[in-house]
């Protein structure tokens, strides 16, 4: 099976879209969703809604989903965070508030060989950044590829016998790996709506289970036009500014 997979959105729709029109309907199956569909940007609705139409396989919950929907009263974010994420609760239909509130918790078992979570295998809102955050998590992992999202940074951790290797992904072109027999796999495809690896293209990954290859992509985006309905919303400006230096 051939899968999209998805994270951080952050209701950034002109992101969504350049995704999917660098990875067109006719060249996947079907569509994974790490988390985070909504928080920071102004598009919330039509963020879900687009998504929700493509029927994905398999969706999780994020911390800004938690936060939107009141699931979670956002008192660990920041004073810009909790402003967007009570903006994003005002703004969701009574539709896609509900849709949040049923999100599952990572992690989830997607067949024999993938399983997904928003921010780690252990806990659901945990940050992995190093090898040891990897290790850890690989430690309780039950399929050999883990996808997670969260930290908003491509990268890819492989655990042999032996070894623990670690890919960060550079350059114009999508970084292709195989997956090993024997090896475990901890992948973050990166985020579609915010990226923080100082790369403004929207960062997302597709995985072909039949030949157990894995490509880490980019997609170029209208930046000023999710600039602009930022702005329009009455969100910050720095939301807006970030986006420009993937920062």
């Amino acid at each position: 099976m051939r899968l999209l997979v998805l994270s951080d959105i952050h209701a950034n729709i002109d992101a969504l879209d350049a995704v999917l029109a660098a990875a067109p309907r006719s060249t996947w199956d079907r569509l994974i969703v790490l988390g985070d569909f909504v928080g920071y940007g102004a598009a919330p609705n039509g963020v879900l809604d687009r998504v929700r139409l493509l029927d994905p396989l398999a969706v999780i919950r994020g911390n800004h989903d938690k936060a939107a929907c009141g699931i979670d009263d956002g008192s660990s974010f920041n004073q810009i965070a909790r402003y967007a994420a009570a903006w994003t609760g005002d703004a969701l239909t009574p539709e896609n508030r509900t849709y949040l509130r049923a999100l599952p918790m990572g992690p989830v078992l997607v067949g024999d060989d993938l399983e997904i979570c928003h921010g780690s295998p252990f806990d659901e809102d945990h940050y992995i950044f190093d090898s040891g955050d990897a290790l850890q998590a690989l430690e309780v992992t039950r399929r050999p590829l883990c996808l997670f999202g969260h930290t908003h940074l491509p990268v890819l951790f492989a655990k042999s016998t032996e070894t623990l290797d670690l890919v960060v992904p550079e350059g114009n072109d999508p970084d292709t790996v195989v997956l090993l027999p024997g090896v475990r796999y901890l992948v973050n495809p990166g985020s579609v709506g915010q990226p923080r690896d100082g790369d403004p293209r929207a960062g997302f990954a597709t995985y072909d289970s039949d030949t157990r290859t894995l490509q880490l992509r980019r997609a170029a985006y209208p930046v000023d036009a999710a600039q602009r309905r930022i702005i329009a919303a009455g969100l910050p400006a720095s939301l807006a500014n970030r986006l420009a230096i993937g920062r």
